[in-house]
């Protein structure tokens, strides 16, 4: 699989991180990243957002 360096897909990161996407896009609303489908593009800062906040779970 290749990722995009600038973007990366909802769906690409919860399987890299072995996440469920609806949990990834519920992150995205508590942190009020704009998120509403498996296909929304994210920044790296707000994948490293998203991130964090797995980590602080």
């Amino acid at each position: 699989m290749v990722f995009n360096i600038a973007r990366l897909r909802v769906k690409e990161l919860a399987e890299a991180l072995e996440v469920e996407i609806p949990e990834i896009i519920a992150i995205c609303t508590i942190l009020k990243i704009p998120a509403s489908s498996p296909l929304t593009s994210l920044s790296l800062e707000q994948c490293k957002e998203v991130i964090n906040y797995l980590n602080k779970s």
